[in-house]
């Protein structure tokens, strides 16, 4: 056999290390948000019960692989060589297309990349092959459409029955336990955690024996006696919760690991093919045209059932489990599907408001009142009291996204759905499933209030539309990389190959210090958010000098590439202060009640502040650069000269301040004040030269609107930095003993 193809087979199986590096990145997660989100466990905890079902799950998803072989093509009309193209095409095209969803933090779906990618893949194999001739004289066909149309339809049903299922078990569900849920759990809650056991146990356990070949007497004994075993197993569950009730034990946090458990081994039964069927696949091929030698021989022998080798699995499931504790990138990913669930911060939202989900809220506020005509009042009543969230002291500081109750029914239903899929052989998106769920429980759990649901459906939106550029995007790349294969041959692979080593290396992210510096947190109470903001008030102050003299110095000397930069340091302040003024209400909830009106009315005249100054700042760096990037003639020397004195004066006041700042030390805030008022007269001066200059026809038109728009908006932010100076010391002040 060639060493061509040996090579191939070789960047096969590190491509899928590679794959199972960018696809847990993305996948994890899926199974991981739950427990996280509700802060069942420490977070060391819930990695270990995952890694475990990531194991089990491993061993037996062996099932899954023929998917990969021999799912959308028909593989006795290709010849190994064109096979081994199409294997590449596709593993290419999945690590470079999940690299790119990761880095922008949107969950997609490797099984929908998987599938897309097989059939483009094989499509652009095809097309450069010549038409083969059939008996009676039709040209064969090469591709499995049907099989192909039916796992994608399941793909696409999973979003619409997950949704449902996950809407519907929620509200049920909290219509029985209410947001209060510690007394009803007393008396309904074994009874409901020995459900979720049963399922968690039936469909995670039992079904993924079955689809792993192991302990066939007992999964026939178990499919002959499908409701005695389901009966026998909830009621050694709802027995064992009763005791571990009895013994003070959360029942809920169990359930939820366990859930946590189920969900990582259907993870890893399901999605493991999507990571290394491919390059097993390859592997076999390789075996099979040994035997010959032969490159053109056809390899219709895929179509044989197929049983992956054990250590294969077990090799696949610890690099998965070793990536699920060291990947940075599921944080990006996880922050997603958290904040578009969340039942707190409404305000601080990622995504933002868009025609079609402003119209969708519409109509679901007139639904909403036509319910409520129609709908006796008692009954209104009693729901809404059901519904009736705690208040963030109820909640406490150990509260997470959103509570067990929830976190639960994520876990359950999603365990339930995959299970089935992988049962049945169709390769459902553990993604979909599990980002559907979690956003029907947490519509039906009322988590889209009127202030946050416009944003939360432009991130469902954005998440979804996600998903179907992902299975466009795989179908379109699988294409090009595979006819770029087949035309370029060894130089075509090695280059791809080096393509996606740079992809997947660590990349260092610019501007860390800066980023670091304005990241906006909440902390946990009154003393760390006051301390925390004095701190921060400082540091954007001394930003801000910093930003505003270099930026007048870089456009007076029309540096272009700093401008850029300076714009992307005034919009990292302007963000950090806009974030953290969405997310005063949240953050006025964890003061102390015996000083909360002065602690209060300080924060939100000190975030005000802060966002004006920076809002300012902005306004001031964009204009800069886009008047140097469009080539626009630079200042005059009269201009250049006020700009001069004006940003002298401005780093001179500055000074002052961030001194008094830092010191506590407010003796000296008259000359603040005074020296405020020389620079408005300087301003002041310096406008009236302008106008005098555009009488006379002295100076450019461009030149003129940038020049005032500089010298307005350092009004603004100067007003703005001492009226910040003012509050701090009227704080600070307050704050000492008598």
């Amino acid at each position: 056999m060639s060493l061509v193809y040996t090579f191939a087979v070789v960047v096969l199986i590190l491509l899928a290390i590679g794959g199972l590096y960018v696809g847990v990145s993305n996948d994890a997660v899926n199974f991981l948000n739950s427990a996280i989100g509700s802060k069942a466990a420490p977070k060391k905890v819930i990695l270990i019960i995952a890694s475990i079902g990531i194991i089990i799950g491993a061993l037996t998803s062996s099932g899954m692989m023929e998917v990969a072989r021999s799912g959308v093509y028909y593989p006795e009309f290709f010849t190994f060589h064109e096979v081994m193209i199409l294997f590449l095409g596709v593993m290419f095209a999945n690590v470079i297309l999940l690299d790119v969803f990761n880095s922008l933090g949107l969950p997609t779906s490797t099984t929908v990349a998987l599938v897309f990618g097989l059939l483009g893949s094989a499509i652009g194999v095809a097309i450069l092959k010549e038409p083969i001739i059939g008996a009676d004289g039709d040209p064969v066909t090469l591709i499995n459409s049907g099989k192909a149309l039916a796992m994608i339809s399941a793909i696409l049903l999973s979003v619409v029955l997950a949704f449902i299922t996950g809407t519907i078990l929620m509200f049920f569900s909290r219509l029985l336990f209410t947001f209060r849920y510690h007394k009803q759990l007393r008396r309904w809650g074994a009874l409901w955690c020995g459900v979720a056991f049963t399922i968690i146990v039936y469909f995670a356990l039992i079904k993924g024996l079955k689809s792993s070949g192991f302990a066939d007497g007992l999964v026939a004994y178990i499919n002959d006696n499908t409701m005695l075993c389901l009966l026998i197993v909830f009621a050694a569950s709802s027995l064992l919760m009763f005791l571990l009730q009895c013994l003070k034990v959360n029942i809920l946090k169990v359930t939820i690991l366990a859930g946590t458990f189920s969900l990582a081994l259907a993870f890893a039964g399901n999605d493991l093919v999507n990571f290394i069927g491919v390059p097993l696949a390859g592997l076999d091929s390789w075996k099979i045209a040994s035997e010959t030698g032969d490159p053109n021989m056809l390899m219709g022998r895929l179509n044989d059932p197929v049983q992956a080798d054990t250590i294969f699995l077990v090799v696949s499931g610890l690099i998965m489990i070793l990536t699920l504790w060291t990947s940075k990138k599921t944080q990006n990913v996880s922050d997603t599907e958290l904040s578009l669930s969340s039942t707190q911060d409404e305000g601080s939202e990622k995504f933002g408001s868009t025609a079609f989900s402003r119209a969708i809220v519409r109509v679901a506020v007139g639904c909403s009142r036509w319910f409520e005509d129609h709908t006796p009042k008692r009954l209104r009543t009693a729901v809404a009291h059901r519904f009736e969230a705690p208040s963030a002291a109820e909640m406490g500081a150990d509260f997470g996204q959103y509570d067990l109750i929830r976190a639960a029914v994520n876990l359950t239903a999603s365990s339930m759905l995959i299970i089935i899929g992988t049962s049945l052989k169709l390769p459902l998106s553990t993604t979909y499933v599990t980002f559907m769920v979690a956003m029907g429980s947490s519509l039906a759990d009322k988590a889209w209030g009127r202030e946050s649901a416009v944003n939360r459906i432009t991130g469902v939106i954005t998440v979804v539309a996600g998903w179907f550029v992902t299975g466009l995007a795989a179908f379109v790349l699988s294409i090009v990389i595979s006819l770029i294969l087949s035309l370029g041959g060894m130089v075509a692979i090695i280059a791809m190959s080096l393509l996606c080593v740079y992809m997947m290396l660590p990349k260092k992210k610019k501007n860390a210090q800066t980023e670091e510096a304005v990241k906006v947190e909440l902390p946990d109470n009154q003393n760390e958010v006051l301390g925390g903001l004095v701190v921060e008030v400082c540091q954007i102050m001394q930003t801000t000098t910093d930003i505003y003299a270099q930026t007048i110095a870089a456009t007076l000397t029309e540096d272009r590439k700093a401008l850029r930069t300076l714009v992307r340091r005034s919009n990292d302040l302007f963000y950090a202060a806009r974030e953290r003024k969405y997310a005063m209400l949240p953050t006025l909830h964890k003061f102390q009640e015996e000083n909360y009106v002065d602690a209060g009315h300080y924060y939100v005249q000190v975030v005000d502040y802060i966002s004006e100054m920076c809002k300012a700042l902005v306004h001031i760096t964009r204009p800069c650069f886009e008047h140097i990037d469009n080539n626009h003639r630079g200042m005059s020397e009269e201009q250049v000269e006020d700009l001069t004195t004006i940003n002298n004066s401005v780093s001179e006041l500055y000074s002052r301040i961030n001194d008094m700042l830092q010191s506590n030390d407010f003796a000296n805030i008259d000359l603040v004040l005074a020296m405020r008022d020389e620079l408005f007269d300087l301003i002041a001066q310096a406008i009236k030269n302008q106008l005098r200059r555009i009488q006379n026809n002295s100076t450019s038109t461009k030149a003129s609107m940038l020049y005032l728009t500089i010298l307005n908006e350092t009004k603004t932010m100067v007003l703005q930095s001492r009226n910040l100076l003012k509050s701090q010391k009227y704080f600070v002040e307050a704050q000492r003993p008598e």
